[in-house]
């Protein structure tokens, strides 16, 4: 099994400590976002977890606790960084602090397992195609030799997005395809891995990988181990990514994004934030006496060593 501790909150930002102690007990319970008096119970044994996948804009708060989990576990890290200012991404650090941090995260996890997340991609009368390839290529030669790969993605056009952010302007297919082609050129600049998450256009013929961004090629080559031959249903329309559970709970990043999918509006995200007790084995408040706790049915995909060496290279 995959534990993913960050496509639906920055856990690492925000809940570092909760975090760690979910790790040293040994479990960690879940709930369900379309059934909230439904709970998962999953046991954070390395025996059944195959990989942690991490995704955060700010590792500054675990840096000093990470191999408390990396020395037990296998894992990857993505690490998003884009070039959008306070106006967009309100309590982000900005992009040299944020370089600045991913170079400490590199040196100790491994570029092997960290890859930069470029994403989303968006425009407004500010942040202009020029902008983003100005950003794009000056970030990329300061990173690239500290990362796996990078991720990038187009900016999904949400209902809600046009309140939070009504200067957005649309992307035409053609922008799309414009960014991507450019990104392909600046990414093989600095020798540099470029995929795109969950994309429903085929970009391969800019030589950009569309394979999905959590695969058990991607996790086993950074880890060193290989997986049983597994289907990639991937978690929404257009994503190749790895079956994976997520630990984490909608509206609960402070952040302030405003492109945030995972927040339905900041105001409610800081008041559920407030609701959050590091001591509790859920991210948000506490079990209730209604709650139906279920456990995890939780088994490797890992093939143990004697396996892999009868298998060809």
């Amino acid at each position: 099994m995959i534990i993913n501790t960050g496509s639906r909150t920055d856990t690492v930002q925000y809940y570092t400590p909760w975090l760690l102690k979910r790790f040293e007990e040994g479990f960690v319970y879940s709930r369900n976002p379309l059934f909230p008096d439904k709970v998962t119970r999953y046991e954070l044994n390395p025996e059944v977890v195959d990989c942690v996948v991490f995704c955060s804009k700010n590792y500054k708060p675990i840096l000093p606790y990470i191999k408390n989990i990396t020395d037990k576990f296998n894992t990857y890290f993505f690490y998003t960084i884009t070039p959008y200012g306070k106006d967009v991404e309100p309590n982000v650090p900005d992009v040299n602090e944020s370089i600045e941090t991913l170079i400490e995260l590199s040196e100790i996890v491994g570029a092997k397992r960290l890859a930069w997340r470029y994403d989303p991609v968006l425009l407004t009368g500010k942040y202009t195609k020029q902008l983003h390839y100005e950003m794009f290529n000056s970030m990329a030669e300061k990173i690239a030799k500290h990362i796996d790969r990078c991720i990038f993605s187009f900016v999904e056009m949400y209902k809600k997005l046009k309140n939070n952010m009504p200067e957005i302007i649309p992307l035409s297919e053609q922008d799309k395809a414009e960014l991507a082609q450019n990104f392909a050129i600046l990414a093989k600049t600095h020798n540099i891995i470029l995929q795109t998450c969950a994309a429903y256009d085929d970009y391969a013929k800019y030589g950009i990988n569309i394979s999905g961004c959590i695969t058990s090629e991607i996790l086993g080559k950074a880890n060193g181990i290989k997986f049983k031959k597994l289907q990639h249903t991937g978690n929404r329309k257009g994503c190749g990514c790895i079956e994976n559970r997520n630990i984490g709970d909608y509206n609960t990043c402070p952040n302030g994004c405003k492109y945030c999918y995972a927040n339905q509006n900041p105001r409610i995200a800081k008041l559920n934030f407030e609701k959050h007790y590091p001591d509790s084995p859920l991210i948000l408040g506490d079990l209730n006496e209604t709650d139906e706790i279920k456990q995890s049915s939780q088994k490797s995909f890992i093939i143990q060593y004697e396996q892999q060496k009868l298998l060809p290279d």
